[in-house]
């Protein structure tokens, strides 16, 4: 099994998927080996990115908060961040970081009044509130964002006031995402990995941020791109060439080789 992340790993720097990843991945799935998009986005944007990359089956999204089925869109499962949590953290946060804001994701994202990231604009009708407000319905995740703290800081100050209540994880330089106690990319790539029968020896990961680390950690061979951030870089097994430079299709090639 070969489980790619997304952004920064096997999409490029403009968001899309070269036609050599793009072969590299059909060869693959062509020889037999199960392709899975391990991602921190939520589920919206996954099925459209899956069908141009040839990838089929069901996708880890939300930093393994959902997996879905690609071909009809249904969650299959769910790990929900538990509201009390998410409120408290939201509190908190607001005490200890004024200006902070939030988003919050579940099958669809939504977000407070000024909350701005990756230059991307959320499409028309995204629901717009107080995050208290929002979170009265089911959330998978928790999105920080402050435009005067790192997210580096922002990490630690959530870490700390979550305790051993949530996950708190990096998965970009522009936002910190918060999901429940155990979920992770490895806990969802564990339990697809099992449905095929595959175990963790037989499994190739390839990553490039923090919330990568527990996948690459948890798979026999773990890939970072060349452009990873330094704590991927310090646990990965090997190091191909950029996302830029399509380095997952590197691997891969090698692989049908």
């Amino acid at each position: 099994l070969a489980a790619i992340d997304l952004d920064g790993t096997l999409l490029r720097s403009d968001g899309t998927i070269s036609q050599r990843s793009r072969t590299a991945i059909r060869a693959v799935r062509d020889l037999g080996i199960v392709v899975v998009i391990v991602t921190a986005r939520g589920p919206a944007s996954v099925t459209e990115l899956a069908t141009d990359a040839g990838i089929v089956g069901s996708a880890i999204c939300s930093n393994g908060g959902l997996i879905v089925d690609l071909a009809s869109g249904a969650v299959l499962r769910e790990r929900l961040l538990e509201t009390e949590t998410a409120i408290q953290l939201v509190h908190a946060l607001r005490e200890r970081l004024p200006g902070i804001v939030f988003a919050v994701e579940h099958e669809a994202f939504a977000h407070e009044p000024g909350f701005s990231a990756w230059g991307w604009e959320p499409p028309a009708g995204t629901r717009v509130a107080n995050a208290l407000e929002l979170l009265e319905d089911p959330a998978t995740k928790l999105i920080l964002r402050h435009t005067g703290h790192e997210v580096e800081a922002i990490a630690a100050v959530a870490r700390e006031l979550a305790g051993g209540n949530a996950t708190v994880v990096q998965s970009g330089g522009e936002a910190v995402e918060v999901t429940a106690v155990g979920v992770n990319k490895a806990a969802g790539l564990a339990e697809v990995a099992a449905e095929h029968g595959i175990d963790a020896a037989d499994v190739i990961a390839f990553g490039d941020y923090p919330n990568d680390v527990s996948m690459l950690a948890w798979a026999g061979r773990g890939v970072a791109v060349a452009n990873a951030h330094a704590e991927v870089l310090a646990i990965a097994d090997e190091v191909t060439a950029s996302n830029d430079d399509d380095g997952v299709a590197m691997v891969l090639e090698q692989l049908v080789a």
